[in-house]
């Protein structure tokens, strides 16, 4: 099966050298996302939109994500994410991780970096 590699446009796609998703082996990977916004929620709510975006790309949503990591600035702006987090998989849900570490830019609250299967790849 050939490899199938999604860009969505991001800014550090060019500057870092890496594609928003790739598609091989029957699972799409979408590569560690970034959100627009004031505050965690809202950032979190622009990159799940991103992640979306890519998976219909590869053929793929959200109900498909058997894996997904979030990487924070500060573990103690999660919980604040969990409502969106809940709505998005609803019942669904992947296994999931969260770390507390530095992102790119200060100004980034969350990160979050998802795989999810593909039926018809």
């Amino acid at each position: 099966m050939p490899i199938k590699r999604i860009s969505s446009g991001g800014e550090f796609e060019t500057k870092i050298g890496y594609c928003r998703a790739v598609v091989a082996g029957g699972f799409v990977h979408v590569a560690g996302t970034v959100g627009a916004g004031d505050d965690v929620v809202a950032q979190c709510s622009s990159a799940l939109k991103t992640i979306a975006e890519a998976l219909e790309k590869a053929g793929a949503s959200m109900a498909d994500a058997v894996r997904v990591n979030y990487y924070l600035s500060d573990a103690a702006e999660f919980e604040a994410c969990w409502p969106l987090l809940a709505q998005t998989f609803g019942d669904n849900p992947p296994a999931a991780t969260m770390i507390e570490c530095h992102l790119i830019d200060p100004k980034f609250r969350i990160e979050i970096e998802l795989t999810a299967f593909v039926s018809d790849t």
